[in-house]
C-alpha cells in the first residue's frame, strides 16, 4: 500500500520514514513557531493525504521532543479518518520549562497507518460477563 500525499504549500517536505523498519512516518513543521510554556498552537505540515478506505492515521508525538523538550502533542494521539482530506496539523503543547523554537522543517509528529475496524453499534441490556466485570483503574492489582 501506499499512501497517497498532496501539498496544500509548495514548501512543504513530504513525509519521510527514518529507517525501513519504522513503523512510523515523519511530518515536518512548514513554517517556524515558537511555544511558550503551557502553550497550544497547531503546527501545519503543508501536506493532506488520503487514507485507505479501512484504514486509519494515528498522530503520535516524536517520543525526543517529549523526553529533551517537554513537547508532546496536544490530544496525545490524534486521528485520521479515511474521509478525511484537509490539511494534516499537529496540535503541538510545550510541558517544558523553557519556550521551544520549531524551525520549519523540523519533524514535529510521526503518522501510523493502522487497519481499523468499524463496528456498529447495538443497544443492549446487559453485557457479556467476565472476571475482571466492572473493576476499573487499579483493579487488577497493578499500582
Amino acid at each position: 500500500m501506499n499512501l497517497s500525499v498532496k501539498r496544500t504549500n509548495e514548501a512543504a517536505i513530504l513525509p519521510t520514514r527514518a529507517t525501513p523498519g519504522s513503523a512510523a512516518i515523519d511530518l515536518y513543521a512548514l513554517n517556524s513557531v515558537t511555544l511558550y510554556v503551557g502553550q497550544r498552537v497547531p503546527v501545519d505540515t503543508g501536506i493532506a493525504v488520503a487514507i485507505p478506505e479501512g484504514y486509519a492515521g494515528f498522530l503520535h508525538s516524536r517520543s525526543g521532543h517529549g523526553l529533551k523538550h517537554g513537547v508532546t502533542l496536544a490530544n496525545s494521539v490524534g486521528v485520521i479518518d479515511s474521509d478525511y482530506r484537509g490539511p494534516l496539523k499537529a496540535v503541538l503543547v510545550n510541558h517544558g520549562q523553557l519556550p521551544y523554537h520549531v524551525a520549519a522543517g523540523e519533524r514535529i509528529a510521526q503518522l501510523v497507518i493502522q487497519a481499523v475496524e468499524t463496528p456498529g453499534v447495538t443497544l443492549v441490556d446487559e453485557l457479556p460477563e467476565t472476571v475482571r466485570g466492572a473493576g476499573g483503574f487499579g483493579s487488577t492489582g497493578v499500582k
